[in-house]
């Protein structure tokens, strides 16, 4: 196999931490414009980010992380 082919077969990143987004929320049991409220950013935005379109900037990682009670770390990809 080569490095090409390995790498059109992985997820983004920006993907897998956006559905550790989205899972975390359904489990607190919020609506995007709820998580978006206490993280302090767009409601569009916080869809952007679950749906993988945005490489999001480190203080809005820890924005979300904080609005859904739970370390940055747990949001991150393995």
């Amino acid at each position: 196999m080569t490095k090409e082919s390995h790498n059109r077969k992985r997820i983004p990143i920006r993907k897998v931490f956006g559905l550790k987004v989205r899972m975390r929320r359904f489990e607190m049991e919020l609506t995007q414009e709820e998580l978006a409220e206490k993280a302090d950013l767009h409601p569009t935005y916080v869809g952007s980010v679950e749906r993988g379109e945005r490489n999001i900037a480190l203080e809005n990682i820890v924005a979300i992380a904080k609005a859904l009670k739970c370390s940055p770390k747990d949001l991150m990809p393995e």
